[in-house]
């Protein structure tokens, strides 16, 4: 999960102000702040950044496999994949000041609701893979058997209510778990200094600590109620991108369906293709991951980055029903499969 989310709400709100005034001025909108370069044939190419959530992951492996097979350059794109600043993923591109990012469905329905206008354009693993994991000499086998114990959190309100909601379905009280800020300190530091569980994306953290040999008690969301099956993450941009230049919305999430495809069919080579990109990763880690995470992608859609509108109402609803939103969401707005190449043409 990303830790982050607790600070999303303030910057978001700086960055509609920025919005209103037009992001910025004269000349700063996505569309004309790219630079040119050139492709093999002497094309120019349109210079684009998209920037992730977190560290590089097996989440964004259809992203750098666009990039190295050359699937943007065929589009005319030469994208650079950064990592989020200090403002987070969400910002950085609500505010125009790039172009697409990686992002949650939690947080763009937030930011919708407040009138940032984020728009998801692909989801990129069809079905929520996260969850509460512990250790398995904490006995938390079920909602119910987090009662007593502390939990890592990161400091969102969704945190809690998620909590509360999978352990009222097992008769557990959430007010007798003990709730930690563990900041950002990773999953194995934080169980291992007085934290029983935390949430988990277990395609990464959860196929780590099989390679640890460290058995987890896995409880994913999803598994207590059909609205917490919701997409994370999902590829974003703002309407003014989409406005000013549909054309290389288009291009890129064509671009990067094609490199998700790519995973799909070859995980083993896809694995590949990110360890070198991005060397400091773990290259047993990035393989295991890559081969549990890589039928997940599309799984039961027609095609990669399909999204449901019933998905996203129904998060939405039950986020509304928690508090957790001032308003209701117009999920209309908040998403679109429109930019997805048709099916079959990757």
């Amino acid at each position: 999960m990303n830790k982050h989310w607790n600070k999303l709400l303030p910057l978001l709100a700086v960055c509609l102000l920025l919005i209103t005034a037009g992001c910025g001025g004269k000349g700063s909108s996505p569309a004309d702040n790219s630079q040119s370069a050139e492709g093999a044939n002497g094309s120019t190419l349109k210079d684009v950044q998209v920037v992730l959530d977190w560290t590089p992951n097996t989440n964004h492996t259809g992203l750098y496999v666009a990039q190295q097979m050359g699937y943007y350059k065929e589009a005319g794109l030469n994208v650079e994949i950064i990592t989020p600043g200090q403002g987070g993923a969400d910002t950085m591109v609500a505010s125009g000041k790039v172009p697409f990012g990686i992002s949650y469905q939690e947080s763009v329905t937030q930011a919708r609701v407040q009138g940032v206008p984020l728009v998801s354009l692909a989801a990129v693993i069809q079905h929520n893979s996260s969850g509460f994991a512990s250790p398995v000499d904490r006995n938390i086998k079920t909602p119910k058997d987090m009662e007593g114990k502390s939990y890592g959190a990161w400091g969102s309100p969704v945190e809690e209510a998620v909590m509360k909601s999978i352990m009222t379905t097992d008769g557990g009280d959430v007010s007798k778990v003990k709730s930690v800020n563990i900041g950002d300190a990773d999953f194995f530091t934080a169980v291992k200094k007085g934290i029983d569980f935390a949430w988990i994306f277990y395609g990464w953290t959860g196929v780590e600590a099989e390679l640890r040999g460290e058995p987890l008690n896995m409880m994913y969301v999803k598994d207590y109620s059909p609205n917490l099956d919701y997409y994370t993450p999902i590829i974003v941009t703002n309407e003014k991108q989409i406005q000013q230049d549909p054309e290389l919305v288009k291009a890129f999430i064509a671009a990067t369906a094609k490199g998700y495809e790519y995973a799909i069919a070859n995980p083993d080579k896809a694995a590949d293709i990110l360890i070198k990109a991005v060397p400091d990763l773990d290259p047993e880690l990035v393989k295991a991951s890559q081969k549990w995470l890589s039928p997940k992608y599309q799984d039961d859609a027609k095609q990669w980055g399909m999204q449901k509108p019933e998905i996203w109402s129904g998060y939405a609803d039950w986020m509304y029903k928690q508090g957790l939103l001032d308003a209701k969401l117009d999920a209309s707005k908040a998403f679109t499969n429109d930019y997805l190449p048709a099916a079959g043409t990757q």
